[in-house]
């Protein structure tokens, strides 16, 4: 979660810079950007000599709302289980 928070708070960032202050190894922090690049919610490019990360935007837009959806899935379920529950 710190991860993701960093790279929307700083933009563009480079594992170099990730890894500074973090409690994680630097090889656990470019796994986690693989993982988010492969699921398509990050990607990286060069520059210069150094690889900069950055979200992707409109996949997490993707992503919340496929979340809503579930989310709105589990409330109308625990909606009726309550019903059913306290009905009986």
């Amino acid at each position: 979660m710190r991860l993701v928070a960093r790279l929307v708070a700083e933009g563009p960032i480079s594992i170099t810079r990730l890894s500074e202050g973090a409690e994680v190894t630097r090889q656990a922090i470019t796994k986690h950007l693989r993982t988010l690049a492969s699921a398509g919610l990050a990607r990286d490019r060069k520059q210069g000599r150094e690889q900069l990360w950055e979200l992707q935007p409109r996949s997490l837009v993707e992503v919340r709302q496929y979340l809503e959806l579930v989310s709105a899935q589990w409330d109308r379920a625990l909606k009726r289980l309550r019903i059913q529950v306290e009905g009986d």
